[in-house]
């Protein structure tokens, strides 16, 4: 395929890419699969010069070298020699996404699904051991890929940002707005954090090019490993009930409940996951109609700004929540 001139739909030498493995998308830029208030809130910090240069040389002399000889004292670090299969796994997730200064990858022990990227200067993914155990081949990379998306967007030096802003605000707790203006900071941060992980899930699904596998990670995260009993087309159900039932009571319920997590609900995140599926996004970079990384320089704040306030105005004209449909109703009489 080439990296200038996507072939056209249903081309030959498409179709041939797609039944031999995943889809190689050279050169694409971290924009393709960030979300756009993700994206947006991304572009405006790379704005900030020089405050990401300090934070990185503070974290390279301090907690990123405790974090990395911790990790090397207790974990256990993947190569070619240790846990082969995760490594070639982590190899390929790596050149779907043409990836090539990689991220040390490391094991530890925990019996739960999951993973993180942690560090700033050089960021470092650990997948938990008990993720070895719960989920399949193509899951596991999913799971990489994710973590891996994480790291090439630069998530763990700008949520380190964020936060050491958000702590700054404790400084001026005592001007007027007091509690209630840092409940909301707080409230934009975690947010924004939720996006992120939305981002990180878009990246896992283009590498892995199989949305089942997808899907099948989120429910295994909320319900345990074993989903031979577990209807995948039920568990998306869920999200529907999840945003569509009970009353404003519920509304409310629902947004005190995200106020404080970083990772949105799993049912909300699989569906969130075959929405942008559907919408042909997806489709449309496995074709190689992607931003490309050369293009980064020429991204505009306003733009993903604007982008970013759509996505938020499409999720309300479209939400079947409750407090949703009120507001609307109450926007559509005036």
């Amino acid at each position: 395929m080439s990296d200038e001139r996507p072939p056209a739909e249903g081309a030959p030498n498409e179709v041939r890419e797609t039944t031999r493995g995943p889809v190689i998308l050279r050169g694409i830029s971290t924009r393709a699969w960030e979300h756009p208030a993700d994206r947006g809130a991304l572009v405006a910090l790379r704005e900030l010069r020089g405050f990401d240069i300090v934070l990185r040389k503070l974290s390279g002399m301090v907690s990123e070298r405790a974090l990395r000889l911790s990790l090397l004292g207790s974990s256990i670090k993947v190569d070619r020699h240790q846990y082969a299969r995760v490594h070639d796994a982590y190899l390929s997730v790596a050149a779907v996404l043409d990836a090539t200064d990689l991220p040390d990858l490391y094991i530890t022990r925990d019996p739960d699904l999951g993973g993180m990227c942690i560090g700033i200067d050089k960021p470092a993914i650990v997948i938990n051991s008990g993720s070895l155990d719960l989920l399949d081949e193509t899951e596991l990379r999913f799971l990489l890929a994710h973590e891996l998306g994480h790291a090439l967007s630069g998530h763990g030096l700008y949520r380190t940002l964020l936060m050491v802003l958000l702590r700054l605000t404790t400084s001026v707790a005592w001007i007027p707005v007091g509690v209630v203006g840092l409940r909301v900071i707080t409230a934009a941060l975690y947010e924004w954090s939720r996006k992120s992980e939305l981002s990180a899930d878009r990246a896992g699904a283009l590498a892995v090019q199989d949305p089942a596998a997808a899907i099948r990670v989120m429910a295994k995260m909320a319900g345990g490993g074993d989903l031979s009993d577990v209807d995948t087309a039920a568990f998306l159900e869920q999200a529907k009930e999840f945003e569509t039932g009970g009353d404003l009571r519920d509304s409310f319920l629902k947004l005190l409940l995200l106020e404080t997590r970083s990772h949105d609900f799993a049912v909300a995140r699989a569906a969130a996951i075959k929405t942008w599926i559907d919408e042909g996004e997806y489709r449309d970079y496995l074709a190689g109609a992607y931003p490309r990384r050369d293009g980064d320089g020429d991204a505009s704040i306003s733009a993903e700004a604007k982008a970013a306030a759509k996505s938020y105005k499409d999720l309300f004209e479209h939400s079947g929540d409750p407090l949703a449909k009120l507001l609307r109703k109450f926007r559509d009489g005036l």
